[in-house]
């Protein structure tokens, strides 16, 4: 009967191994939507990236990227910021400040001014690529952006392409900002860590 019971454990072990999967716990099949739980292999190499591009928005005028969609009036009476108004945006992407720098991609999102006594955002947005070996490949951003702050950072939350499984943080900093024409050139430091 012990040797039964120590072939069966032995027998257990070793399909738990072929499979590299982890056993359910009892807790974990209350889990109704748990497919499956396996162990990752560590022997992935994580690489570290840093790129610095110049994201270039523009709100008004000729060759706008950036557009008003939601505007609350009623809300601009009383406070000193533009609270609820929601942008859609195609921003060019890049490689210096100047309109004719190399393009290297777009920024294509939202951002929403969720600020009510400063100008403050709420960005969600994809840096989509399309120079090089990044050609199609994307960096996903979404977080807070206190925008009269020198130097301000969001959280990578994801990519696909040569960015899957992407995490990291961008700084960005104001680099030109022209309230006459809506027009303005954000320099974007980008620390992203993916396979």
């Amino acid at each position: 009967m012990a040797t039964f019971k120590l072939s069966s454990l032995f027998l257990l072990l070793l399909i738990c191994c072929a499979t590299n999967s982890t056993l359910v716990t009892s807790s974990e099949q209350s889990n109704d939507y748990l497919i499956s739980s396996h162990t990752v292999s560590h022997a992935s190499v994580v690489k570290q990236s840093h790129f610095r591009f110049y994201w270039h928005d523009k709100i008004s005028g000729h060759n706008q990227t950036a557009v008003r969609v939601v505007d609350a009036p009623e809300f601009k009476k009383s406070i000193s910021t533009n609270f609820s108004d929601v942008y859609v945006f195609d921003d060019p992407l890049r490689t210096g400040p100047d309109v004719n720098s190399k393009l290297v991609g777009k920024a294509k999102g939202i951002y929403l001014e969720d600020g009510l006594y400063k100008i403050e955002l709420l960005v969600a947005m994809n840096f989509v690529f399309t120079d090089g070996k990044y050609n199609g490949s994307t960096i996903a951003v979404l977080g807070h952006n206190e925008v009269l702050t020198t130097v301000r950072e969001m959280p990578i939350v994801g990519g696909s392409g040569l960015f899957r499984f992407a995490r990291g943080y961008v700084q960005l900093r104001t680099y030109l900002y022209d309230q006459k024409t809506g027009y303005s050139v954000v320099e974007y430091n980008v620390f992203v860590n993916h396979y």
